[in-house]
């Protein structure tokens, strides 16, 4: 694997530590702010938007910079709305840094996703692709649960002022390792946005939408369901969100390594067992050891299907990839999103912190429906794309 995938993976590390810390320091921060658990989701929520939106929007203002430049310009909007949380005097003004921070994911994962499967080989492009990510679910081990430490023990600023530094830290990584090459040709916004004409590319979107939302409509309020239900102590958080993210980190390599081969299959078994899993958390949440298996296995089978997603994206975006790519991403946060929405509602609902876990695993078996359907529209043979302007037939292999 090329030395510039480490540098994306540092980048990913730090981006992937502000998405998940804020799940591990939900009480904390609502206490502070004087607001409710399911208001202070909100800092969940709104990032997630900020992804979905920043994901498009940034990736078309960066369609005349080198992809290296982007990533270098993501970075720094990244540590900027990492300070102003930390500095945050209201939970409004928070709630804006989550955001500002939110607007480079997107496009850095979308952007990041095709600079790495350019590097390699045809045959290895989920691999590296899910070399990428592997910061992100490093960041669950690593960077989430001592983050979570230090909220705990110095406050939540600190944390937030410590994974400003990672973004640093990942700056200079993309200016030191990722090789500036020259752009071919400008890239077309309008070619770009013709990739969503392709019905496999909308099918792999949603599947986005609504697999990884499932697992954000557990994990986001796992701090609150684990203390209160689950019996553990607050100091417990840290390590069951090591848990969480040892599986995140299995996972993903797992489906990046059988992705390549087994695309569908990947996605079958990963999707059929998240929403098992999930629907049996409303029970196992009440047992010590049967909670920490159950966080394990959501992180693991809930990023299974990340590099398969992925990698779908890009091969019915082939002539596209870069918006296709940016917008998947965005997908992911949409879920997120929309999940963590849906389950504070649920709570709110009086309905119980457990809740939150059926949400989770409506969402997974509508995923796993629309990858049956997928599969089904490519058993047919020949998909229909529209993306040079002339209607082109692609044969699909299932």
């Amino acid at each position: 694997m090329p030395l510039a995938l480490l540098a994306l993976a540092i980048g990913a590390f730090g981006i992937g530590t502000t998405e998940f810390v804020i799940m591990g320091l939900l009480p904390e921060v609502a206490g502070d702010f004087g607001v409710s658990i399911p208001t202070a989701g909100w800092l969940v929520t709104g990032y997630a938007l900020g992804v979905m939106a920043g994901a498009p929007i940034m990736t078309a203002l960066g369609t005349r910079v080198s992809r290296k430049r982007m990533l270098m310009i993501l970075m720094g909007l990244f540590i900027a709305g990492n300070l102003i949380s930390a500095v945050a005097p209201v939970f409004g003004v928070m709630l804006a840094g989550r955001v500002v921070a939110s607007l480079a994911h997107g496009a850095f994962f979308g952007i990041g996703a095709v600079v790495a499967a350019e590097l390699v080989a045809p045959d290895k492009k989920a691999g590296a692709i899910a070399m990428m990510f592997t910061g992100l679910t490093v960041a669950n081990v690593v960077g989430v649960p001592l983050g979570t430490i230090v909220g705990q023990s110095l406050g939540w600023r600190v944390t937030f002022a410590i994974v400003a530094l990672l973004g640093v830290v990942g700056l200079v990584g993309i200016a030191k390792l990722v090789p500036e090459q020259p752009m071919r040709e400008p890239v077309r916004l309008r070619r770009e946005l013709a990739a969503f004409k392709n019905i496999q590319v909308l099918l792999a979107n949603a599947m986005t939408v609504l697999g990884f939302g499932a697992v954000f409509a557990a994990i986001t309020y796992i701090a609150p369901m684990m203390t209160e239900i689950g019996g553990f102590a607050d100091t417990s958080v840290p390590w069951l969100l090591v848990l969480l993210g040892l599986g995140m980190v299995v996972g993903n390599l797992v489906g990046g390594r059988y992705a390549d081969r087994h695309l569908m299959p990947m996605l079958y078994i990963s999707l059929g067992a998240l929403t098992l899993t999930l629907a049996l958390f409303t029970v196992t949440a009440h047992s010590k050891p049967l909670a920490a298996i159950s966080v394990f296995l959501i992180g693991a089978l809930g990023f299974a299907s990340v590099p398969s997603l992925q990698k779908r994206v890009l091969d019915h975006a082939q002539a596209a990839p870069t918006l296709a790519s940016a917008v998947n991403i965005g997908a992911f946060n949409l879920g997120n999103a929309l999940a963590a929405w849906l389950g504070g509602l649920t709570i709110a609902a009086g309905l119980g912190y457990t809740a939150p876990n059926w949400v989770g695993a409506a969402l997974a078996a509508s995923a796993l429906a629309l990858a049956v359907l997928a599969a089904a529209l490519e058993r047919r043979g020949v998909a229909t794309t529209l993306v040079t302007g002339q209607r082109d037939q692609v044969l699909v292999h299932s």
